[in-house]
């Protein structure tokens, strides 16, 4: 896989503001257009577009959106490397994802906080990982 163009371009986005179906390096994103914008600029998936969705989404349906969209392009694994994608359960459903750097730091679009580099065993992600997936490759 294509980690260090992956891990190049996630850094390339800290620092940009959060916002909610944002896409805009330096401007704002959210933590979704932050996985397609670094996997498609890194060849790995074409470009993709799941907006619109409602902020809170998440706190109202049981259905895993965010999973069914990862799914398309990618394949679960056990134990994450660098450039995987870290995946994290809140409200009814998996809601939030991150870029793995080097387990368990990670990037992430953390409403409040914007692009970040944090460390995935602290504060409120420890206790709702739900698991680590991998980009298959040639999709993009």
């Amino acid at each position: 896989m294509k980690t260090d163009l992956i891990i190049t371009e996630a850094r390339s986005w800290l620092g940009t503001p959060y916002h909610h179906q944002g896409r805009i390096k330096g401007v704002g994103v959210d933590c979704g257009m932050l996985l397609c914008e670094v996997y498609h600029a890194a060849g790995l998936i074409p470009f993709v577009d799941p907006r619109p969705y409602p902020p809170d989404w998440y706190m109202h349906q049981m259905d895993n959106k965010y999973l069914d969209w990862v799914k398309q392009y990618a394949e679960p694994v056990a134990t994450p490397k660098q450039g995987d994608i870290a995946l994290f359960h809140f409200g009814k459903s998996i809601s939030h994802a991150a870029i793995v750097v080097a387990w368990p730091t990670i990037i992430h679009a953390y409403h409040g906080q914007g692009c970040i580099l944090g460390d995935a065993t602290k504060g409120r992600l420890c206790s709702n990982l739900a698991g680590f997936w991998r980009i298959r490759e040639n999709q993009g």
